[in-house]
């Protein structure tokens, strides 16, 4: 079963909606801190191309780390299996997000491709000349995922993290120093900042969830848009590395892949079913929204979401 109630959808929004003012936005990037704490929505995109959303849907927000997952697949595609699991692990992490201590062992590797030190690994992969050749071919793939050309990146997001990367420069260098970036680490980082702060609704992220869902078609379009050995890889992720050191409560909880980013957003991928994409800025202690997973228990409780 699945939702296709608006007005059922608006009212878990609401019941949702009550748990936010237990968080808090992100700070430490400046320009979200800008959010409303109290904002919460939702789309669900089915194949068929029906839509049924909730809450101020068209408002638009960056991806933040929700963009790991679209670059995982794209590097996959341009390096291959190997390449990139020669570099990077499989395993998740219990320490937060942007932590150095599990690359300080004797291989100096990423555990996964969801913590930020594996993510700018990963990103050093993509294939281009410069940073704009890079990022524009990542802003293609999500434009053809999402069915919207009209996908940017806010510049005064890109900035503002940029200027406050202090800890992913460490985490650069640090990987640099074990051969695992061979770039200057500013360039890096511009490319980086740059695919975080590529900016969306909720539509376009439900979506992004679908293909996911699909297993890597679009069904709107009707073309495999990422291999499906490559989309079951990334909704693997999803589901043990996707909610940062909260993806085991989160697996017992609601039980579908999904991946979160510090703007409050959530992909979510339904296998075979839907994509659901949420925008909910305020935040938890490990950095997921509130609001937007109380949101996805709700729903998963009522219509037996979890895959387990």
């Amino acid at each position: 079963m699945a939702c296709k109630s608006v007005k059922e959808l608006q009212e878990f929004v609401e019941q949702a909606r009550s748990v936010t003012d237990k968080g808090k936005v992100a700070t430490y990037i400046p320009a979200l801190g800008k959010e409303n704490p109290s904002d919460l929505s939702i789309a669900i995109q089915y194949p068929d191309d029906t839509c049924i959303s909730a809450g101020d849907i068209e408002k638009k927000f960056t991806l933040q780390s929700i963009s790991k997952v679209i670059t995982l697949a794209l590097v996959l595609m341009d390096r291959g299996f190997d390449y990139v699991f020669e570099r990077i692990g499989m395993e998740p992490t219990g320490e937060p997000f942007n932590s150095i201590a599990k690359i300080e062992g004797e291989q100096a590797r990423p555990l996964n491709p969801m913590i930020n030190s594996g993510a700018l690994v990963v990103t050093h992969m993509i294939k281009g000349n410069s940073v704009e050749e890079r990022i524009e071919r990542l802003l293609s793939l999500i434009c053809e995922m999402a069915n919207d050309k009209e996908i940017e990146i806010s510049n005064e997001v890109a900035s503002s993290e940029f200027e406050t990367a202090h800890l992913n420069r460490a985490l650069g260098y640090f990987l640099m120093e074990h051969g695992l970036i061979k770039e200057p680490i500013e360039e890096l980082l511009d490319l980086y900042t740059k695919q975080c702060a590529i900016e969306m609704n909720c539509h376009d992220l439900a979506q992004l969830g679908m293909v996911f869902a699909m297993d890597g078609i679009n069904p709107i379009s009707g073309k495999q848009i990422i291999p499906k050995d490559i989309a079951r890889i990334c909704k693997t992720f999803m589901v043990t590395c996707g909610m940062y050191n909260e993806s085991g409560r989160f697996a017992i909880e609601i039980g579908i892949p999904a991946k979160s980013g510090v703007s409050g957003g959530i992909m979510g991928a339904v296998p075979g079913k839907f994509g659901i994409g949420i925008f909910g800025p305020s935040l938890n202690k490990i950095g997921n929204s509130i609001g937007g997973i109380e949101l996805l228990k709700l729903l998963s409780n009522k219509y037996q979401l979890s895959i387990f």
